[in-house]
């Protein structure tokens, strides 16, 4: 992949260890990820982050919210302020220069999002950490990573999936005859309506040049892989195959 500046999509879940909300493992990995392709790749780079380790839709039932789900989403999008605020912190304090931005206020750790400031940040080298969702209820965190991408004229997004090493022609858990598909287009995933990514995330990013890179996050060094071997198991959707 020649892509220069990327947004790294990262589920919660994929970020969960077995007593913690984050894994100082996974942390690690993705640290050592980060430092690689910084130094050795020159890439840019920008989180969006997900709040499923912390907050799922399963807690709104549990709360009586019925069709309200409002404030179940502005729940979640707490969430992934709490681990976009943690990523920035453990990467700051392990070497790598890092920024917070979030699109809910929260005046005593984050101004809200600056699209001229976030691309200053990262052609200075520091990683931007996006938190907060969209900022909006009824909108996902793949929306959010299609909007993020949008503002700092990413490249590519490089959406890292929990045990998802791409897209199939049919759920690979449940089909043996399920085929993985090494590249797709937007349409098609529309059309075949293949769930593996919000359509209003993929309706927000036609004609804007930027792909998406669905991979398996729970490899280590995946993200390297993606750069440093074309072999890797991973889908390329494009606008236009």
């Amino acid at each position: 992949m020649d892509y220069k500046r990327i947004l790294l999509k990262l589920s919660g879940e994929a970020l969960e260890g077995k007593d913690s909300i984050l894994s100082k493992n996974i942390l690690n990995d993705l640290l050592k990820q980060i430092k690689f392709l910084q130094e050795k790749k020159k890439i840019e780079i920008a989180i969006v982050v997900g709040g499923g380790n912390i907050f799922r839709g399963k807690i709104s039932s549990d709360l009586g919210m019925g069709e309200n789900t409002s404030p179940a989403d502005y729940m979640g999008m707490m969430a992934t302020s709490i681990n976009a605020l943690g990523i920035k912190t453990f990467l700051e304090n392990n070497g790598v220069p890092a920024e917070f931005q979030n699109s809910l206020k929260f005046e005593k750790i984050s101004k809200g999002l600056n699209k001229k400031k976030s691309k200053k940040f990262l052609s200075e080298g520091k990683v931007v950490v996006f938190g907060g969702g969209t900022g909006k209820p009824y909108l996902s965190t793949d929306t959010a990573a299609s909007m993020r991408a949008i503002d700092i004229n990413a490249d590519a997004i490089l959406m890292a999936k929990n045990n998802v090493d791409g897209v199939y022609t049919s759920d690979p858990m449940k089909s043996k005859d399920a085929k993985h598909l090494s590249e797709i287009s937007f349409e098609e995933i529309i059309s075949k309506k293949l769930k593996v990514i919000d359509e209003e995330a993929i309706n927000l990013l036609k004609g804007k040049n930027i792909d998406i890179i669905l991979f398996n996050m729970n490899t280590p060094s995946n993200i390297i892989n993606l750069y440093n071997d074309s072999k890797t198991k991973k889908t390329i959707i494009k606008e236009n195959k």
